[in-house]
């Protein structure tokens, strides 16, 4: 997965690599929404990013990778929305746990087109071992990088979080069986309210109020 030999130092991205790379991420993003992960070709987003084989190559080892970056690149802009969401909670500017809740979800919307693509890579990758255990560690640092944010503003809104990876990985499980139901039915009320509920039961269970 590095981009460079073992034991070489990587070479300082310049901004024309850095732009190379942001319009195959572009391009890829389209192509595998279009066309599906299991169906999309390195010429269909060289194709349509404008670029040759040996510009993809010179950036990504394969479609997997490119993948990868993408992921990585959306999990850190969720993480900065998050704790821009979260970082000014304040026991007097927060009505209620559900007020709480609320500013959480509407910092990770739920894109159609993005669920689709990580849903077809989850299948690709749960067919591939190596795979299977880079996107598992990604995973956990996702969730350990998102829950010191959490667990500040849950306590500041009166509730003490024992056991932060236990509410990540039930918050993770929360999102990912509500999303299917939201997007179904994308004009549902009624099931974007019950996600809302479901996450509030979820941090409920797994956090206690603060005494004093």
């Amino acid at each position: 997965m590095a981009s460079s030999t073992a034991g070489t130092p990587a070479r300082p991205a310049t901004r024309r690599r850095v732009a190379t790379r942001k319009r195959l991420l572009t391009a890829a993003y389209e192509v595998f929404a279009e066309d599906g992960f299991g169906r999309a070709t390195v010429e269909r987003v060289c194709e349509r990013a404008g670029f040759t084989r040996g510009a993809f190559y010179s950036n990504f080892t394969s479609l997997d990778e490119l993948f990868l970056a993408m992921w990585e690149e959306r999990s850190a802009a969720m993480l900065a929305d998050v704790r821009t969401a979260l970082d000014d909670i304040s026991v007097e500017g927060v009505a209620d746990l559900r007020d709480a809740v609320d500013r959480l979800l509407r910092a990770v919307p739920l894109d159609e087109a993005w669920y689709r693509i990580t849903a077809e890579f989850t299948s690709h990758a749960l067919r591939t071992p190596t795979l299977r255990r880079v996107m598992a560690a990604r995973e956990e640092a996702i969730v350990a990088a998102l829950m010191p944010t959490v667990v500040t503003a849950l306590g500041r809104v009166g509730r003490g979080v024992p056991d932060p990876e236990a509410l990540g990985q039930a918050m993770v499980a929360v999102h990912d069986g509500t999303a299917v139901q939201v997007l179904m039915e994308p004009r549902s009320r009624t099931a974007l309210r019950r996600r809302t509920d479901l996450f509030c039961h979820v941090v409920l269970a797994y956090s206690t109020p603060i005494e004093g």
